[in-house]
């Protein structure tokens, strides 16, 4: 038995005391109600972690694609999207091969990701959201590997989505690989960073094969984002009591490895290697919304900018954020609210905005 079937197997006990809403499509959401539920969905064949938080019923509903992948937002979501609750119904989803669903269906580990797969898996997640909510669509949200499947899910199902917003847009394989590593050369020469210097010419330039250039290039590139960028608090990274317990802990680290190794690929040939948004098409039915961190080394703002300069939308935005890298931070996060609240839901109500 392989290290996430063992890790998942330590869960099992864990398992069986979640609530599941299978079985519970019906609306659930009336104008003036709160909600707060999460279970196990039926999602393409298995079941999948989905939880839905909100302070009125009334209010535009937001679907979370989380980063990664193998990063499920759920155990931080209160801490970096709690103040949001009053104003949205957040949905947050453990993605496949990742968190709860990771752990409630050990086999995953034998199965190849594909962003085809989860892509399906993200508009029936969307599709059970509306049903359960009483609405006709959703704001998609989605950053990193997230923004990357959260546009191939609007190219899959359009209709089911009012508005997206993406933050640390990934646009293209080739383009974001090369653009990173051209630019962590630069900052590591200039810094006379021989170690890093090092290790970014053993490397060499993408494409890689080394399963692991991704991971060393990224932390490079994490080091030189902390030095001009604000750092997020250490609390918004701390699991809450229900998710404080070793076999959580071990479920979501096996996530994050199977979940890795198949961004990546054994050869450089994982899904990271696969994404070509340009390819999809650049013309949405929905407006379009993107932030982009001044800071970030991962998908950075040259590429970004020249991916959104190219899409055709009923209205778009470009927010360039400063003292902002890839990750996470408090002026990325209010950033993400303001234009939820202040451009997006006005365009909701202005047009029904599908609720």
């Amino acid at each position: 038995m392989n290290k996430w079937l063992i890790a998942a197997s330590l869960a099992a006990g864990l398992l069986v005391s979640w609530h599941s809403v299978a079985g519970q499509p019906s609306a659930a959401c009336k104008p003036g109600m709160k909600i707060a539920e999460e279970g196990f969905v039926p999602i393409d064949g298995i079941e999948q972690w989905v939880a839905v938080r909100g302070g009125d019923c009334a209010n535009p509903v937001v679907l979370i694609v989380h980063g990664g992948p193998g990063d499920p937002s759920t155990p931080y979501a209160e801490n970096l999207y709690g103040p949001w609750e009053k104003d949205f119904t957040l949905v947050q989803w453990d993605q496949r091969g990742s968190g709860k669903t990771f752990a409630r269906n050990p086999d995953t580990s034998d199965r190849p990701l594909t962003m085809a797969l989860m892509a399906h898996d993200g508009v029936e997640v969307a599709a059970y959201a509306t049903r359960r909510l009483g609405k006709r669509q959703l704001i998609l949200f989605g950053g990193s590997w997230g923004s990357a499947l959260a546009v191939d899910m609007l190219k899959l199902k359009p209709e089911l989505f009012s508005a997206y917003e993406g933050t640390s847009q990934l646009v293209e394989y080739r383009a974001n690989q090369n653009a990173t590593y051209q630019r962590a050369l630069e900052l590591t020469r200039a810094a006379g960073d021989k170690e890093a210097v090092a290790s970014l010419e053993a490397l060499g330039a993408p494409p890689w094969e080394n399963p692991r250039a991704f991971g060393i290039v990224r932390r490079i590139t994490r080091r030189y984002e902390a030095k001009t960028t604000q750092p997020a608090p250490d609390t918004w990274w701390t699991f809450p009591p229900q998710y404080e317990t070793a076999d959580y802990k071990a479920v979501y680290a096996a996530g994050e490895d199977y979940s890795y190794l198949q961004f990546v690929g054994m050869k450089g040939d994982g899904m990271l290697s696969r994404i070509d948004l340009p390819a999809l098409g650049t013309t949405f039915p929905m407006p379009v919304f993107i932030i982009q961190g001044k800071q970030d080394l991962l998908t950075m703002p040259s590429v970004t900018k020249a991916y959104f300069d190219r899409i055709q939308a009923p209205t778009k935005h470009y927010i360039l954020l400063d003292k902002v890298g890839h990750d996470p931070n408090p002026l990325m996060v209010d950033a993400q609210f303001r234009v939820l609240k202040t451009q997006i839901a006005p365009l909701e109500q202005k047009g029904d905005g599908g609720n």
